[in-house]
C-alpha cells in the first residue's frame, strides 16, 4: 500500500492531533477545513544579555554542546548586545500577516509561539485555548525539509500539546514546505536582479557572465540528517530532499533573474558539529576564498535557506562571507531575505487558504518540478539518526 492509500482502517497510521481532513495521512487534503486560526510557529532568540546562555542550552539540549562552545556562539548574539533580531522579525512577519488577512476580509487571528524563547509554543496553545480555538493551521518559519528546519517544529507541536494537556482539545494542521511557493520565491529573484545592477554600478566594465558568481547560502547540516530528509521513496539521494530543494530553487531563481548567465553554487554556513562528523560543504568562506583564481571579481550573497535576517544572516553572512570576500579582492553584495516582502506575506496567506478550501494539488502554485510538496508528512520523513523518532504532529507515524 502507498502512502496516498493510507486509510482509517489504520488507526497506527493516523496523524497525531490532526484535523479530520488530515487524519488519516493524504499527501494533499480533500476536505476543507474551518480554522480558527493561525499559529505562527517560530524559532525564537534571545531579547538581553541574560537570555542568551539559557537561550542557547535550549537550543542544544540533548546534543551534548559542551558550555564552552555555547561560549563561542553566545560571541555572536553579545555583538548584538544580547538581542537576537528574530523576535522583532516574527513580531513584524505577525503584523503583516494580520494586515493582509484583514485586506483580504478573511476572519483568521494569528498566534505566535517560539520553540526555543518566549513566547512559547505551549504559551500560543493555552491562549488558543483561552479563546476557545480549536484547530489551528501552523506556518513554520522554515521553508525546507529537514529534521531542524520541519520534523523539530512537529515534534515540538506534540510536546505542547502534551506539556498543555490539550491533546483532544487542540488540532494543529501545518501548511507544506514552501520552499517553491512563488512568494517566497519571488524575493530572491528581485533581489538578485538587484544584486547584478548594484555590482555594475560599483565596477563600470564588469562582466557577469564571468566575472560574477552568485552564491545561494543555506543552513549546513548534519549529512546524515540531509540524507534523511524527505521521504525515502523519492530517492533523492546522498543530500536527501534538503539539498534538492535547494538545488531546484536556486536553478530557478538563476534562470529568472538572469537568464541562467551567470554561474551559481550552492554552499552551506553556520556549521555548529565537532569536525569528526560530517556536514554539508562546501562552506560559503572556503568557496569564496576559491574564485578568484577562476577570475571572478564579485559575488552576489543570496540567503535562500532564511525567510528573515536573523543572527546566522547577520553575523555569518554579513559578517564573516563580507570579511572574507574582502580578504579576497572581491566585491560582495547580500541579497534581502524575504522578511515581509509583500509577495512572501500574500504567499503565507494563500498557503493557509490551499489548506482551507482543500485547493487540488494540481491548481497549487510550486515553482519547481519537486512540489507541491506534501501537506501531511510522510512516514519516516526527516529523522534524527542521532535521537530517533519522537511523536510528531502534521505527518504520519514512522
Amino acid at each position: 500500500m502507498t502512502d496516498a492509500q493510507t486509510t482509517d482502517a489504520q488507526p497506527a497510521q493516523r496523524v497525531l492531533g490532526a484535523t479530520p481532513a488530515a487524519a488519516s495521512g493524504p499527501e494533499h487534503v480533500t476536505e476543507p477545513t474551518a480554522y480558527d486560526a493561525i499559529l505562527l510557529a517560530g524559532f525564537g532568540g534571545p531579547e538581553g544579555q541574560d537570555d542568551v546562555i539559557p537561550f542557547l542550552r535550549n537550543v542544544t539540549r540533548g546534543r551534548g554542546i559542551p558550555e564552552e562552545r555555547l561560549e563561542e556562539v553566545a560571541h555572536h548574539y553579545r555583538h548584538f548586545g544580547g538581542v537576537s533580531p528574530i523576535n522583532d522579525q516574527n513580531r513584524e512577519l505577525k503584523a503583516a500577516l494580520e494586515a493582509e488577512l484583514a485586506e483580504r476580509g478573511i476572519d483568521l487571528p494569528v498566534l505566535w509561539g517560539n520553540r526555543n524563547w518566549d513566547p512559547y509554543l505551549a504559551d500560543a496553545l493555552r491562549e488558543a485555548d483561552e479563546r476557545g480555538f480549536t484547530k489551528l493551521i501552523a506556518i513554520a518559519t522554515s521553508a525546507y525539509s529537514s529534521y531542524s528546519s520541519c520534523r523539530q517544529y512537529r515534534e515540538d507541536f506534540a510536546a505542547a500539546l502534551e506539556s498543555t494537556g490539550l491533546e483532544g482539545r487542540i488540532q494543529i494542521d501545518k501548511v507544506r514546505q514552501f520552499f517553491d511557493h512563488p512568494g517566497f520565491v519571488e524575493p530572491f529573484i528581485e533581489g538578485v536582479r538587484t544584486a547584478i545592477d548594484e555590482l555594475q554600478q560599483k565596477l563600470p566594465g564588469l562582466d557577469p557572465a564571468t566575472e560574477v558568481r552568485i552564491l545561494y547560502s543555506t543552513h549546513s547540516i548534519p549529512s546524515t540528517d540531509a540524507a534523511k530528509s524527505g521521504p525515502a521513496s523519492r530517492g533523492f539521494g546522498e543530500g536527501g530532499a534538503y539539498a534538492a530543494q535547494h538545488l531546484a530553487v536556486a536553478e530557478v531563481v538563476a534562470q529568472a533573474a538572469t537568464g541562467g548567465t551567470v554561474e551559481w553554487d550552492l554552499v552551506y554556513q553556520s556549521r555548529s558539529g565537532p569536525p569528526s562528523m560530517p556536514w554539508l560543504e562546501p562552506d560559503i568562506n572556503d568557496r569564496i576564498a576559491e574564485l578568484p583564481a577562476l577570475g571572478v571579481k564579485a559575488v552576489v550573497i543570496v540567503p535562500l535557506g532564511f525567510v528573515s535576517d536573523h543572527m546566522e544572516v547577520l553575523w555569518d553572512l554579513d559578517n564573516e562571507a563580507m570579511e572574507t570576500s574582502d580578504e579576497n579582492g572581491l566585491v560582495a553584495v547580500r541579497v534581502p531575505t524575504p522578511g515581509t516582502h509583500h509577495a512572501y506575506v500574500k504567499g503565507l496567506v494563500d498557503l493557509v487558504l490551499e489548506r482551507r478550501d482543500a485547493v487540488p494539488a494540481d491548481q497549487r502554485p510550486a515553482v519547481t518540478a519537486l512540489g507541491p510538496w506534501y501537506d501531511v508528512c510522510r512516514p519516516g520523513c526527516c529523522e534524527n539518526v542521532r535521537l530517533g523518532f519522537k511523536p510528531a504532529a502534521a505527518g504520519l507515524a514512522p
